[in-house]
This record gives structure tokens, C-alpha cells and sequence, in this order.
């Protein structure tokens, strides 16, 4: 006796895939596992019109046929067939969101181009309907060439014609097989058939269709995301230059104000040079960091960072990674250690660990004041065109190349240590919404705390430690404190390591502390400055002006690139230890970024040098 009929019930997550099983099977449900994995299978039987029994099988949900998961991996083998212990199906239901049909009609074409018998369940009607979203089932069996039959699963609505439709589609033949067929082709053929099929729509949803058609173009999208992020950094010097004054205002009027109070002495020095010299010149830049954070929690507010995935996952894919890892990634801009942390998101294992090894390449807002403190330094403040300044355009450039080295960093460890196949990616688009202004003022407060706790804390303490390492013992009359110190002492002995590619001895005391935190390299130089000169001539002059007048431009444009590529946080290399359960691979991430930084450093302070820079 013959089997009764396979119909693999398949679709994407959240499409009411598992709502429609229940509403066809009933009661007539078994639930087990998939021989060999711990993947759920759930099958159950329901009768046809003319009186034949059918078994259902509910596959895992999924974005596509190219597996980055177990349950994908489940879902493309039986459907092809190589699933041993489980037979192939006579034919598929394919199960797609109404209100979001574009997105699910490119894996629905994937699975109609298996050449199975195939019957579309155009589920969730009634919410489509709801968002003005009204959809002709008829046109669109017509552009697919399969049944498509309105469903509202919850409901119990278009079982029966689903039944109906089955019965139909299992008299007929299985067709060829066509399995290779391009994503980005497959997307855009999507996007059309869901605008034929669409009889009408609100303006809201219109005008996001317009909108995407703009920003997801594969020319336009990547010009105007780089766009944005130019205007990003532009805004990072141009807004922040009135409120960093008046923050370095009032760090002078309140170290003016101790250092009149105190009688001249090491206590005076640890107050005015540790603390105010050292973590004010740290604070000063949190109106940059805000305003950078302004710009990312817009972009998250109105929809456009999931898209910015979107855009980034065909540059992405080149380098072995998929768009998933876009938000880990977009993260890092804030700080490696959540970035880090969010690739559990990341299914494949090669991606999710090259993620976390490029993770540091992102330029995190501790980079900020390092940036920004040498551009102001050694850049002019110079307008190149109508509202684009130098300052602003180098600041971009160095946010570029920590990108473009995370990409060919990226490429190189899929080819290497983290050789595996790529991943499918897909996300939904959320819709396009005005930022409520509440959310984006929470999250900047939070951001300011988080900052203003960091420079109480962790630069805080170190500043305080490298102050004391930093004033003793003490220089006699002739000699540089700076020199003679035990910090001294010790940044003479890094400066041998360093000084080929154009370190100098402030730079080379300033790398050991900065392991603790990348700003506190500002608060390091600072310090030691601040020790080595009287109150007058602190007073005279800015940290900026003190730096401009002591190094010379190749040795900054190196110490830049050294800080683009270099994995300078204890808090990074504990949370890749955590990550990756073990040593080895963030043992592996320090040296290689080092390598990198010290090449990166070393290359352009030659080049600066031979260029008569």
C-alpha cells in the first residue's frame, strides 16, 4: 500500500507557518525529533475533498535555501530530498506574510523553483487589510503560475480551500529542479510581482516603497549612506566647537581656582595635573561623543540603520561576512564589548568569529578624543567647499579606513583561520517613522552617563596611577620630570620599540595606559604635560597648541593609523576571551592587530616623512 501524500508545510519565521498547521491537522499531530539532530519535527495528518488522507510535515522556518542554522539545514535537506530517514515531499504549502509579502516572496520563489507541486497560503489577510494593504490573490497565482489562496490561520479561514488546492496541485507532475538563482535577483523579482499584485495601498505605505526603491538602489543607496555618514562626522567638529569651549573653560576656571587655594606641593599636583589636567582632557569631548550618538539613534529611530544592512551585506559578502554581522559591526561604533557580545545573533560560527576578530577595526567613540584631539592639533580648520571642512573630511577618512581594514582583515580570515561557508541573510524592514524625540534624549542621557562614569572610573584611576608614576622620583633642578620619572623610565624603554616608525617619548608613555582605555591616552599625555610645566604657562596654552609646537606632523598622522587598527582595551580582549570560551583566539586578535597597527603606523610615517611633510 502506498503512502499517504508528504506536504511540507514551509515558509519563513513569523509568517503563521505553525498557526496553519494546527488549523489543517487538529488533533492528528505527532511531535519528535529529526534523526541525528535535536531539530523539532512536527507532523500531522488532515483529509482531502475527495476522501484521501495526507500527511503534513511543519519545517522550520527560513530565509532561504542556503542554511545558517540547524533548523535551515534541516528544511533545505528535505526539501531537496537528502535527508536520510525522512522522504522528499509530493508537494509544498508555502506559508507567506501578506503585510510583508516582498520579503517572503523571495524565498517563496526559491521553493517554487524546486518544481514541486505548490500551493501558496496568502496568510494574515486580515492584518494586510488592516494596514491598507489591499492584495489581488488571483494576480498574483497568476505572476507565481501556482494557486494562491487567502488564509487567516488563527481563524481557521481558507482551510478548506487550501484542501481544495492540494488535492489539485497533487495530480499534477514535479518539474525540473532549478536551484541557482542569484538573491539580489531574486529580491528585485520579489519586489515586483508584490507591486503587481497590489490593487491598492495607504500613502504611508507608498511613499515607503518610493523610498526604498531610493535608498536600497544599488548605486544611489551606497552614495547616499556614505553621504550621511560624511554629514555625521562634519557635524562631530563644526556643532561641537562651542560647547568644548566652555567645557575648557570651565576646567581652567576650576583648576585656577584649587591651584589659588592649595599651597604649591605634591597634593596641588595630583588634584590640578592628575585629576583635572588628565580626566578633564578627557571630558571635554563628550559633546562630540553625543553628537555622533544623535546622529546613530535618528537613524535607528526612523528604520534606515536596518537598511544601512542591507546596503552593506553585498560589500560585506565579499569579505566572507553576510549583512547579519552589519549591526555587531554598526555596534562597535560604540564600543567593541556589546558589539562583541551581539554576534550571538550570528548562527554560523566562521562568521560569528571573524565578527568578533574584526570587531575592534570599528572605530569605538573612545577612538574620539584621540581623533580628535591630534586633528585639531595638526589639522587646519580650513573649509574645502560649502559645508565641508578638512577636519571633519580626515576625521571621515580615518572612520573609513578602520572599515576598509575590518573588510580586508575580514576576507583574509575566511581564506585562513576562519575558512567556511557563507551565510544567508535576511531581516525585515521595519517601516519608516518619525524618531520619537523622548527615545533619542534617554538614550544620549544614558550615553553621557556611561561616558562621564568611564572618566570617573577606569581613566580616573589609571590617570591617578600614572600621575604617580609619573612624579617620582622627582627631577632635580635642569631635568625633565617627564624623563626622569619611573613613567619615564619606562616609556624610554618602549620608545625603542617604537621610535622606527616615528614614535617619541610621549607617545611611547602614553601606550601603556591606553590598554585600559584608548582615551586615556589624551588623559596620559595631558598629565605629563600638565607635570612638566608651571601653572603660567598651562594657562598659556591648550594641550593642542602644546602638541602642535612638540611633534612633528608625520609623527601624528602615524600615531592616527596606529590608533585606527590597534586593540588597545583590556575590556575588548576579556569580553573575546568570554566569547570564545578560551585564550587562544584573543591571544590571536592582539597579535595580529598590533601587527597590523605597527605596519599601518610605521607605513605612514615614511610616507609622511618622504612626501617632506
Amino acid at each position: 500500500m502506498n503512502p499517504a501524500p508528504l506536504i511540507a508545510v514551509v515558509g519563513n519565521p513569523n509568517a503563521g507557518k505553525s498557526a496553519l498547521f494546527n488549523a489543517l491537522t487538529g488533533a492528528r499531530q505527532k511531535v519528535g525529533n529529526y534523526p541525528g539532530v535535536t531539530v523539532e519535527r512536527k507532523s500531522g495528518r488532515t483529509v482531502l475533498p475527495d476522501g484521501r488522507p495526507v500527511e503534513l510535515v511543519d519545517l522550520p522556518g527560513a530565509y532561504g535555501l542556503d542554511p545558517s542554522s540547524p533548523d535551515e539545514a534541516v528544511t533545505r535537506n528535505v526539501l531537496l530530498g537528502t535527508f536520510a530517514g525522512e522522504r522528499r515531499p509530493d508537494a509544498l504549502l508555502v506559508v507567506v506574510d501578506a503585510s510583508n509579502l516582498d520579503n517572503h516572496l523571495r524565498f517563496a520563489l526559491q521553493l517554487i523553483g524546486l518544481g514541486l507541486p505548490t500551493v501558496v497560503a496568502l496568510n494574515m489577510i486580515d492584518m494586510a487589510r488592516r494596514d491598507g494593504l489591499d492584495l489581488s490573490a488571483e494576480r498574483l497565482s497568476s505572476l507565481l503560475g501556482v494557486p494562491v489562496i487567502e488564509t487567516i490561520a488563527v481563524r481557521r479561514k481558507g482551510t478548506d480551500e487550501l484542501r481544495g488546492a492540494l488535492e489539485q496541485v497533487l495530480a499534477q507532475p514535479t518539474r525540473s529542479t532549478a536551484l541557482a538563482q542569484d538573491p539580489q535577483l531574486l529580491q528585485r523579482e520579489a519586489r515586483r510581482i508584490s507591486e503587481a499584485a497590489t490593487v491598492s495601498e495607504t500613502p504611508v505605505r507608498r511613499w515607503t516603497h518610493r523610498l526604498d526603491r531610493v535608498l536600497l538602489h544599488p548605486v544611489a543607496g551606497p552614495l547616499i549612506l556614505g553621504l550621511v555618514m560624511f554629514t555625521m562626522f562634519q557635524a562631530v567638529f563644526a556643532w561641537s566647537e562651542a560647547p568644548i569651549g566652555w567645557i575648557e573653560s570651565g576646567m581652567a576656571a576650576l583648576g585656577e581656582a584649587i591651584a589659588a587655594s592649595l599651597p604649591e606641593g605634591l597634593f596641588r599636583s595630583l588634584i590640578v595635573d592628575g585629576l583635572i589636567g588628565g580626566v578633564g582632557a578627557v571630558v571635554v569631548f563628550l559633546p562630540q561623543i553625543l553628537i555622533l550618538f544623535f546622529f546613530i539613534l535618528l537613524l535607528e529611530g526612523t528604520g534606515y540603520m536596518v537598511r544601512a544592512a542591507f546596503l552593506m551585506d553585498r560589500l560585506m559578502s565579499r569579505a566572507g561576512l553576510s549583512g547579519r554581522a552589519f549591526i555587531p559591526l554598526l555596534s562597535s561604533f560604540a564600543c567593541a564589548v556589546p558589539g562583541i557580545m551581539a554576534t550571538r545573533t550570528i548562527d554560523n560560527e566562521k562568521d560569528r568569529l571573524t565578527t568578533i576578530l574584526v570587531a575592534p577595526l570599528m572605530t569605538c567613540s573612545a577612538r574620539l578624543p584621540v581623533y580628535t584631539l591630534i586633528i585639531a592639533a595638526f589639522i587646519p580648520d580650513r573649509t574645502l567647499g560649502p559645508g565641508i571642512g578638512l577636519q571633519g573630511l580626515v576625521m571621515f577618512g580615518l572612520y573609513i579606513a578602520g572599515i576598509g581594514g575590518a573588510l580586508i582583515a575580514a576576507l583574509l580570515l575566511r581564506k585562513t583561520v576562519a575558512r567556511g561557508g557563507k551565510s544567508f541573510f535576511m531581516m525585515e524592514l521595519p517601516k519608516y517613522q518619525m524618531p520619537a524625540l523622548k527615545d533619542v534624549a534617554i538614550g544620549l542621557w544614558q550615553r553621557a552617563l556611561i561616558f562621564l562614569k568611564r572618566a570617573g572610573g577606569i581613566i580616573l584611576v589609571t590617570t591617578v596611577v600614572l600621575w604617580a608614576l609619573a612624579s617620582f622620583p622627582q627631577a632635580k633642578p635642569g631635568e625633565q620630570q617627564s624623563e626622569v620619572s619611573l613613567a619615564g623610565r619606562i616609556a624610554s624603554g618602549i620608545e625603542v620599540l617604537v621610535k622606527p616608525i616615528g614614535f617619541n617619548h610621549d607617545i611611547a608613555l602614553a601606550l601603556i595606559p591606553a590598554m585600559a582605555a584608548r582615551e586615556v591616552a589624551v588623559s596620559a599625555i595631558a598629565t605629563v604635560y600638565a607635570i612638566d610645566q608651571s601653572d603660567e604657562e598651562q594657562m598659556a596654552q591648550s594641550l593642542e597648541e602644546r602638541l602642535a609646537g612638540n611633534w612633528p606632523l608625520p609623527t601624528a598622522l602615524a600615531f592616527l593609523a596606529w590608533f585606527v587598527f590597534a586593540p588597545q582595551c583590556i575590556s575588548t580582549i576579556a569580553i573575546t576571551r568570554r566569547e570564545t570560551n578560551g585564550w587562544k583566539w584573543p591571544a590571536f586578535m592582539v597579535g595580529y592587530l598590533f601587527a597590523l597597527a605597527y605596519a599601518a603606523a610605521g607605513i605612514t610615517y615614511w610616507t609622511a616623512v618622504a612626501l617632506g611633510l
